[in-house]
């Protein structure tokens, strides 16, 4: 029964663990949509619910256009989501679950649709906030209903971790799948449905997180973009900014995570240099920094030189943030390696 379930989970994953990387792959996509195999897609899930498709297929630039176009265009009717999403959904996971059981379930979602989900998820999350504050910043009527016509969306390429979990060819979910592999986000309307293009930058760092310090990281082709610095939200104004960073300017700052931010881009080692901070002790592991912030805990750092020369016989520097509180070097690099300063004692340096 073990290997007949393991067997199912590989189909159902549309190509097992390399299927996995496939729909990896589009989650992340940003090119230009297949327009064509997009609107094939749609098309083919109006059909499979069992609804005439859509009259017209309308494509939008951005999430923040698509929500504009449902709020201030003619009528297009109720959505049909439950139709094309919830249902067919819905039973595919239950069909799933119960031909993998419960362990088989966990098992198969971990490997597929979990792999991509925390990434992903974040995503989403930041472009509908990016939405929100682009088009109701300050109304509150106007964000209740901008967040009920953002939640009422298909997620096209962002679906992508449920259909890896879900998907299997000729199923109900074909037609979703066609878009996600397609295009971005969608509304399925009674008389049309709103696609969007995909963006067309998108700069993340290692963790997942929305991370780009000369420009937007992520950007669709209309010009709605989000700003962000290892998945700090910032503005474009304040990227333009860290370009002519000053040690002086940094110090101003009031709001200490943008500070942080302003020493991350800066370099710790060249604001210690350039401020003309002072160490605070020394000793035969390297040198204990201190840079005191307002309003915020300081940041200490060991100064380490490696031993080990680089090919060009160079020695590399390197700096490890430790606890507020360290008063020594030795107390700092022994931190980073779970011990005390009184246990520490390497047997070769490296």
């Amino acid at each position: 029964m073990t290997i007949m379930r393991e067997s199912r989970a590989a189909a159902v994953a549309d190509g097992g663990e390399d299927g996995t990387a496939r729909w990896r792959g589009w989650a992340a996509a940003a090119v230009p949509a297949d327009r064509a195999t997009a609107e094939e897609g749609v098309r083919l899930a109006y059909r499979s619910a069992g609804l005439a498709e859509p009259e017209r297929v309308i494509w939008a630039g951005s999430p923040r256009e698509a929500v504009t176009l449902i709020r201030r265009g003619p009528d297009f009717g109720a959505s049909v989501r439950e139709s094309v999403r919830t249902a067919p959904w819905a039973a595919g996971r239950s069909r799933a679950y119960a031909e993998l059981g419960a362990v088989g379930w966990s098992r198969h979602w971990s490997r597929t649709g979990g792999a991509l989900w925390g990434a992903t998820q974040s995503l989403v999350d930041r472009i509908r906030a990016g939405v929100l504050d682009d088009l109701a910043a300050d109304d509150p009527a106007a964000r209740t209903e901008i967040r009920l016509i953002l939640l009422d969306a298909l997620l096209g390429q962002h679906d992508a971790p449920w259909l890896a979990a879900l998907h299997t060819e000729g199923s109900p979910l074909t037609g979703a799948a066609l878009v996600c592999r397609s295009a971005g986000w969608w509304w399925p309307l009674e008389k049309a449905a709103v696609v969007c293009e995909r963006p067309v930058a998108l700069h993340r760092d290692e963790a997942g997180r929305l991370d780009h310090g000369e420009g937007p990281a992520l950007e669709f082709p209309d010009g709605f973009a989000l700003c962000a610095w290892r998945g700090m939200p910032v503005t474009r104004t304040f990227l333009e900014e860290l370009r002519t960073l000053a040690p002086e300017r940094i110090q101003e700052e009031e709001n200490a995570e943008l500070r942080r931010v302003m020493l991350e881009y800066y370099g710790y080692d060249r604001y210690l240099s350039d401020s003309g901070a002072r160490p605070l002790h020394r000793d035969a592991t390297g040198t204990l920094w201190r840079i005191d912030l307002a309003d915020d805990e300081p940041v200490v750092m060991v100064e380490v030189l490696n031993s080990t020369p680089e090919p060009d016989g160079t020695h590399r520097t390197y700096w490890l943030r430790v606890p507020p509180a360290t008063r020594t070097a030795r107390e700092g690099v022994a931190w980073t390696f779970g011990l005390g300063a009184e246990v520490y004692e390497p047997l070769r340096e490296t």
